[in-house]
């Protein structure tokens, strides 16, 4: 067992620093806050130089940048994962909802603690490049939302339109109180009004 774990240990240490430093730093942003994780925390963590932090980030604030479009990033990619397995519009709606319960399942065993981008978000001052990359994914979200809506109701834009930015709250709240309870549950519940809201407006058209 210990040969395996010195493999693993030695082949993670093969990976590129910046690499490195990123999955470090995710883990621990997230972990324990931005602000509370300190630059010699993530250059020991990630076995790297000082000098090797400073060849990739010219600074902290661009660490959390490059973390935040990481997040961004990997969310996009498991939200298309889901969505090969969709037939519909509905589906593809609530495919949003099932990926961030798929991110609240994966981070239990070690502490799900909500939205990354929100909670970094959270700790950044106003004005903040950070604050603008979360907003940007969070504005992401909500067009996607409205992409699909518009098909499920191709007939009725601004209802797609007010229906998208209601889902929007609805997930976001539902992604708060998980994130609050260290569970999945708000968001499965949130999938299920979310469905019941679209059945609602689709039935109106016929």
């Amino acid at each position: 067992m210990s040969e395996i774990k010195a493999g693993a240990t030695a082949a993670g240490r093969r990976r590129p620093a910046r690499e490195r430093l990123l999955a470090t730093a995710a883990r621990r942003f997230y972990a324990d806050g931005v602000t509370a994780t300190g630059i010699d925390t993530i250059i020991a963590e990630a076995g790297v130089a000082k000098t090797s932090l400073y060849n990739n980030f010219a600074s902290k604030a661009e660490l959390v940048i490059a973390y935040l479009n990481a997040r961004h990033e990997e969310w996009l990619a498991a939200y298309r994962h889901r969505l090969r397995t969709t037939t519909d519009p509905r589906e593809a709606v609530l495919a949003v909802f099932d990926t961030y319960a798929d991110s609240a399942e994966a981070a239990r065993e070690t502490g799900f603690r909500g939205c990354g981008l929100l909670n970094a978000a959270a700790e950044l001052p106003a004005g903040d490049a950070g604050r603008n990359v979360v907003r940007r994914h969070k504005e992401t979200v909500e067009e996607l939302i409205v992409g699909h809506l518009e098909q499920l109701l191709p007939d009725k834009p601004e209802e797609a339109s007010a229906l998208a930015e209601h889902l929007s709250f609805l997930l976001e709240g539902a992604m708060a109180r998980a994130g609050l309870e260290g569970a999945s549950r708000r968001l499965t519940h949130g999938r299920t009004l979310a469905a019941a809201l679209m059945d609602g407006s689709a039935n109106k058209l016929t």
